[in-house]
C-alpha cells in the first residue's frame, strides 16, 4: 500500500470512527443532557431522532451530490459541516439550539457513512475493496464497543458539552488525510433539487411516524400518508431519469437488489435483537445492569474479530454462502437466548451474544462487497447512499417492532416476541442471500426502467 492509500484509508476511517462514536456516546448522555438542559425525557428523545432523522434524508442526496461535485469535496464538506456542527452543540445552551445542531450534524454524518466506502473502492481497486469494507466493519465494532466506556468516562470526568469537543481531534485526522483521496469525474447533470425535496419530506415523515407510533398513532397514520404520498412522486419522477437521485437503475440488477434486501433484514434483526437482549436480561431475567453490558460488549467484539477473517474467506467461498453462513450464526446467537432456561449462567449469554456477533461479521463484509462490486465504478457513489439507506431501514424497522409490541403486550411477551422476530429477520436474509442469481451483463444495471415496470413487478 502506497503513502497515499494509507492517508485515504485513514481519513475514511477516522471519518467512520467519528460518526460512530457520537451515536454511541449521545446513547449514554441521553439523561445527563435531559437534566442538564431541564427537558423531559419525550423532549430530550428529539436529540437522538432529529439526528435519525436528518441522517436517512441526507444519504441519497449526499451520494447524488458527489456525483455532480465530486466524492472527495463532498465527503471533506461532510466531515467538515460533521465538525462545525459539534462544535455548536457544545455551545448550545438550550434544547432548541441543541436539536439543531444535531440536524447539521446528522446531514455531515450522512455525506461521511454515503460516501467512505466508495472512496475506498476508487482508493484501492476492486481487488482490494473486501479488505477495506472489512477495516471499516472494524473500525465500527471497536467504536461501537468503546463510545459508552468514553461516555461515562467524559462524563465523570467534565461536562456534557465535552462528548462533542471531545471528538474534534479525530475530525481533525480525517480532514487532513483527506487531501489524500482521490479526485473523481464530475457529471455535468443538473441538481434535482425536487428530488431532494421530496426525499426530504419522505424521510423525515417515517422517522416522525415511527417516533409517534406508540404515543399518538393517528398522527403516525397520517405522517405515514404522507411519506407513501411523496414517495410515490419521488420513484415516479425518478424512474424516467439518466442519474436518479433514488438509484431504480441498479435495482434492476439482481445480485444487486438482493444485498440490499437481505442488509436490511440483516440490520433489523440486528437492531431488534440489541436493544431486546438487555431488556430480556434485567426485566425477564432480573440480572444486574453490569451483566447486560458485558453481554452487550461482546456483540461489537464478535464483529470485529469476524470482519477480518470475512474477508479472508470471502476469496475462497463465494459470496452468496458465506453471507447466508453469517446470517444462520447470527439467527441462531438471537434465537439462543431465548430458548434459554429460567436462570441460565452468564457465560450463555456471553456465549449467545459473541455468536450473534460473529454471525453479523461474516455477513456484513462480504455482502456490501456483493452490492458494490455488483454497481459499475462510477455509479459508487450512489451505491453508498442506497446501502447506508438500506442500513438505517432496518436499523428503524427492528427499533419500531420492539416499540410497538411493548406498547400493546405484557414485557415479558414483547421481548421474547421481538427476539423471535430478529431471528426470523436473520433467517429470511440467509434465504435472500443464498437464493442463486443468474449472472448478467453488468452493463445493464444502468440502463433506465420506466416507472410501469415496477408496477408491474417486471423487475426480471
Amino acid at each position: 500500500m502506497t503513502g497515499h492509500e494509507r492517508w485515504a484509508t485513514l481519513a475514511v476511517l477516522a471519518a467512520m470512527a467519528l460518526v460512530v462514536l457520537d451515536t454511541g456516546l449521545m446513547n449514554v448522555a441521553l439523561p445527563t443532557i435531559g437534566h442538564a438542559l431541564r427537558a423531559d425525557a419525550a423532549s430530550i428523545m428529539l436529540v437522538v431522532s432529529s439526528y435519525q432523522a436528518a441522517l436517512l434524508a441526507g444519504l441519497l442526496p449526499a451520494a447524488h451530490l458527489a456525483e455532480r461535485f465530486g466524492a472527495r469535496s463532498m465527503f471533506i464538506a461532510g466531515v467538515a459541516l460533521f465538525s462545525a456542527a459539534s462544535i455548536a452543540a457544545a455551545c448550545g445552551g438550550s434544547l432548541p439550539m441543541l436539536v439543531t445542531a444535531r440536524i447539521f450534524q446528522g446531514f455531515g454524518g450522512s455525506t461521511v457513512m454515503a460516501l467512505g466506502i466508495a472512496l475506498l473502492r476508487t482508493s484501492l481497486g476492486n481487488e482490494r475493496l473486501g479488505a477495506a469494507i472489512a477495516w471499516n466493519a472494524l473500525t465500527v465494532a471497536l467504536c461501537s464497543a468503546a463510545a459508552p466506556i468514553a461516555g461515562a468516562a467524559i462524563l465523570t470526568a467534565a461536562q456534557w458539552p465535552w462528548l462533542f469537543l471531545g471528538k474534534l481531534p479525530v475530525a481533525l485526522v480525517a480532514l487532513a488525510a483527506a487531501t489524500a483521496l482521490p479526485r473523481s469525474e464530475r457529471s455535468r447533470s443538473n441538481i434535482d433539487l425536487l428530488s431532494i425535496t421530496l426525499h426530504t419530506l419522505t424521510a423525515g415523515s417515517v422517522v416522525a411516524a415511527a417516533q409517534f407510533a406508540v404515543t399518538r398513532p393517528a398522527t403516525a397514520v397520517v405522517l405515514a400518508v404522507v411519506a407513501a404520498t411523496s414517495a410515490a412522486l419521488l420513484f415516479r419522477r425518478n424512474a424516467s431519469l439518466d442519474q436518479p437521485l433514488v438509484p431504480l437503475d441498479l435495482l434492476e440488477l439482481r445480485a444487486f437488489r438482493r444485498a440490499v434486501l437481505a442488509s436490511v433484514c440483516c440490520f433489523a434483526g440486528q437492531t431488534a435483537g440489541l436493544l431486546a437482549l438487555p431488556l430480556h436480561l434485567q426485566l425477564n431475567l432480573h440480572r444486574p445492569v453490569l451483566t447486560a453490558g458485558l453481554v452487550l460488549v461482546c456483540w461489537p467484539m464478535g464483529v470485529a474479530a469476524a470482519s477480518p477473517v470475512a474477508n479472508r474467506l470471502a476469496r475462497r467461498m463465494a459470496e452468496p454462502v458465506l453471507c447466508a453462513t453469517g446470517a444462520v450464526l447470527l439467527a441462531s446467537g438471537l434465537i439462543w437466548t431465548v430458548l434459554f432456561p429460567a436462570q441460565p449462567n452468564l457465560w450463555s449469554f456471553l456465549l449467545g451474544a459473541l455468536l450473534g456477533g460473529v454471525g453479523f461479521g461474516l455477513f456484513q463484509v462480504p455482502n456490501n462487497r456483493r452490492m458494490f462490486l455488483s454497481a459499475p465504478a462510477e455509479r459508487s457513489a450512489a451505491t453508498g447512499g442506497l446501502q447506508g439507506s438500506a442500513r438505517l431501514a432496518g436499523q428503524t424497522t427492528g427499533a419500531l417492532v420492539l416499540s410497538v409490541l411493548l406498547a400493546c403486550s405484557p414485557a415479558t411477551t414483547a421481548i421474547a416476541t421481538t427476539l423471535i422476530f430478529a431471528s426470523i429477520c436473520a433467517a429470511v436474509a440467509a434465504l435472500v442471500s443464498a437464493y442463486p442469481t443468474p449472472s448478467r451483463p453488468q452493463l445493464e444495471c444502468c440502463r433506465v426502467i420506466p416507472f410501469e415496470s415496477y408496477l408491474r413487478g417486471d423487475l426480471r
